[in-house]
């Protein structure tokens, strides 16, 4: 595998414990919806959230949160938008960005919440 794949899955993992310890339950990891694909899907109480995980060993060409595009974006909400209809999600909805930064031993998160909006 790739060593960027290997460290998306790095920030991935991190990111789901970050939420755990948050108090929030995964329900899905990389839920996929034709070319779609959300990280993680979580709920707390009455709140599901979609997660986008970017996650980077270098800040120097911009924080990881600078790398969700708009077109990612949209295919997110895309994919979000079948999951609620197959799930029948009745209550509410949002769409957060984890960002990770993996430096030699330093772990930082950022949670950003309501990020599409």
């Amino acid at each position: 595998m790739a060593q960027h794949n290997e460290t998306g899955k790095q920030g991935e993992v991190e990111a789901a414990r970050y939420l755990r310890e948050k108090g929030y339950e995964i329900l899905a990891w990389n839920y996929r919806y034709q070319h779609a694909e959300i990280d993680l899907i979580a709920q707390k109480g009455k709140l599901l959230v979609f997660v986008e995980v970017k996650t980077r060993t270098n800040v120097s060409f911009g924080n990881p949160e600078e790398f969700v595009s708009y077109t990612k974006a949209r295919l997110v909400m895309k994919a979000a938008e079948h999951y609620i209809f197959n799930t029948n999600w009745p209550f509410d909805v949002r769409f957060d960005i984890i960002a990770v930064t993996l430096s030699g031993s330093q772990l930082q998160i950022k949670h950003i919440e309501d990020a599409f909006s």
